[in-house]
């Protein structure tokens, strides 16, 4: 069964007994809800080396009449992705999509006595269930232990789906917190003991931000939201995120129980600047992070969805101890998500990288040329990861776009790499290090693979004793884990033997063997 499991420093996805690389690609929001219109797509996907499609299943769809389930959407995204010999991660859309309420089924959505609305500051309703509600909670739980049950007797055979995201990007938007009745009481209330033992016991590495507000408060082990974390939006943010997480807790619990694969909730990243309320607040989002731990236990791992320049900041903000890195949904602009896969996996040890909206990726060569890379990387880079042996390199991009091209030195077993990001031979002066990046493993002791597009690595020893010499480059392909080698690059491709450079207008696989010499 598909399951999380610890290798070193990382973690790993286990998918029939052997570890699992997700090259992955997002459907857009509706394109699985017909699927007549998702057959034609799956030929691109192919194009693309894709080995895992992300696909919503929404609520109101498999439940269309309150305890009467129709699960033929979901087969049929099952029975497509077998033909076509895909895995799947399956995108719960229930209470709460991009904070709104728009997937639940109409008899929730007509029926606001029965399952309450959040309320805005004077007691106007909003299109999004409220967490403080056991009927949203219960009927979303027996909704998705209902879905988890018939995943379990339809694939538990094949694995054709490895994860499931509970709810998708969940937060509290304008306001940081829910004024209904019950929200206001509950924010009145004692904060819960669960999160008090969780803090104190956690005290020495949670994160900065609520560490600070809980302890400029007095570091108290009672009393009110107020008391505990002081007054403000920042405060009503907290309590927020713990609700929304014991609400999917609750929800996550009840699938497991009938199907436990891994789970884990995604999160709508914050502009610089913005308050809780101008974003959507109490989400699993780094400074929330231990909230949600303390909260929704049953769920595996946070996630982010990467809609921003500065892609490197928000993957390094999620790769943490316990948190294993996987980037559900990224967008296309600046034009760099493919050389951000790269550095992600071998950075961060990232079990997966997928793209939002993939059925649109028509003509994307960069991408395609990424997975192509990555895809015969695969078996490699699973041996590696967690042992130290493997490190990814990028540019960092600031949220303006600002791209910090400064060549960066790694070092692995006894020399020094040094990666830059512009060509130093090129006779272009202006070039576009956006797209520029890669991953590189050590394979013995003088010898490195080397993946990427757009970079130049001079090598050294780590004593100054002996120098660096190549031995021999050469570029080629993977074919079933297998190294093929092609060219021989050791003349005008690595200035002979000065560096080893991969150009900036495609991704390729390079292997060097260096030596010593004085």
């Amino acid at each position: 069964m598909p399951h999380l499991q610890s290798r070193g420093s990382a973690t790993q996805l286990i998918v029939d007994g052997a570890p699992f690389l997700i090259l992955g690609g997002e459907l857009g929001n509706s394109t699985a809800s017909d699927l007549d219109y998702l057959r034609q797509f799956w030929p691109r996907f192919d194009s693309l080396h894709l080995n895992t499609v992300l696909a919503p299943v929404s609520w109101e769809l498999i439940e269309p009449a309150q305890g009467r389930f129709d699960f033929s959407s979901m087969d049929g995204l099952i029975n497509q992705a077998r033909e076509h010999d895909k895995r799947l991660v399956l995108l719960w859309f229930g209470s709460w999509k991009n904070s709104m309420s728009s997937y639940v089924p109409s008899w929730i959505k007509r029926d606001q006595a029965g399952f309450p609305r959040a309320e805005l500051t004077g007691g106007r309703g909003m299109e999004m269930l409220s967490a403080f509600s056991a009927a949203n909670r219960n009927a979303d739980a027996r909704a998705f232990a209902a879905l988890m049950a018939h995943l379990r007797d339809a694939d538990a055979g094949r694995h054709t789906v490895l994860m499931v995201q509970v709810e998708n990007e969940i937060g509290m938007i304008p306001e940081p917190r829910d004024h209904s009745p019950a929200a206001d009481t509950s924010f009145a209330a004692p904060v819960p003991e669960a999160l008090i033992r969780y803090l104190v016991s956690h005290r020495s590495t949670l994160a900065p931000p609520l560490r600070a507000r809980w302890e400029a408060a007095g570091a108290r082990t009672e009393g009110s939201w107020v008391q505990v974390f002081g007054r403000g939006a920042a405060t009503e943010e907290v309590f927020t995120a713990w609700h929304f997480a014991a609400y999917v807790e609750a929800v996550a619990a009840a699938g497991k129980a009938t199907y436990a694969l891994p789970l884990f909730v995604n999160a709508a990243l914050v502009r610089p600047g913005r308050l809780p309320g101008a974003y959507p607040s109490g989400g699993p989002l780094p400074h929330l992070t231990d909230v949600w731990r303390a909260g929704a236990p049953s769920i595996d791992f946070l996630a982010p969805d990467i809609y921003f320049p500065n892609f490197v900041e928000w993957a390094r903000a999620y790769a943490q101890p316990g948190n294993p890195l996987f980037v559900p949904e990224t967008g296309r602009s600046p034009e760099a998500t493919a050389a951000n896969a790269l550095y992600a996996i071998g950075a961060l040890d990232a079990i997966g990288f997928s793209p939002f909206a993939i059925e649109a990726y028509q003509g994307r060569a960069d991408l395609a040329d990424a997975f192509d890379v990555l895809r015969q990387l695969s078996p490699v880079v699973l041996e590696h990861q967690g042992d130290s042996s493997m490190v990814g390199v990028r540019p960092p991009v600031s949220f303006d776009g600002r791209v910090d091209d400064t060549p960066q030195e790694v070092r692995l077993g006894s020399y020094v790499l040094r990666v830059a990001f512009q060509n130093p031979f090129s006779q272009t002066q202006d070039q576009d290090a956006l797209s520029h990046g890669g991953l590189i493993i050590q394979l013995g002791p003088d010898e490195y693979l080397v993946a990427g597009r757009g970079i130049t690595v001079t090598f050294a020893t780590t004593t100054t004793a002996a120098s660096a010499g190549i031995e021999g480059i050469w570029d080629g392909r993977y074919v079933a884990g297998r190294w093929v080698p092609a060219r021989l690059l050791n003349g005008d491709e690595s200035h002979q033997g000065r560096h080893l450079r991969i150009p900036d207008d495609r991704f390729g696989i390079q292997r060097v063997r260096l030596y010593r010499y004085r």
